[in-house]
């Protein structure tokens, strides 16, 4: 009974990491400002959408708090209510990382301008 509801839990826990929202996204540059890391990024633009500016904004000290160096990562949207912000919550990976397996750069709380 344990092993089956061990197994179900692993189940629906790979549904909801494949249901995340990834994009590419450009880092453009980072600060520190009142113990606050904050992270410049666009999104590019797709088909039907303008390219996209926002900050990630994440507490020095803070597990998975880190200023990325300028260049491309994927970003994952976690879903409602996942993460340590009060706020939309993605985690940041290199490009050539699977989110699901891989070691997050940093988690963040996702500031649309």
């Amino acid at each position: 009974m344990i092993k089956n509801a061990m197994i179900l839990l692993a189940l629906l826990m790979g549904a909801q990491l494949a249901a995340q929202d990834k994009s590419t996204v450009t880092v453009g540059s980072s600060e520190l400002n009142n113990g606050v890391v904050i992270v410049t990024a666009i999104r590019p633009a797709m088909a039907d959408q303008t390219k996209a500016s926002f900050e990630l904004h994440c507490n020095k000290g803070a597990p998975f708090c880190k200023a990325p160096e300028p260049g491309t990562y994927t970003m994952v949207r976690l879903p409602k209510n996942w993460g340590m912000y009060d706020c939309v919550n993605v985690d940041l990976y290199p490009t050539s990382a699977i989110p699901a397996s891989d070691e997050k750069i940093g988690e963040f709380c996702l500031i649309e301008k």
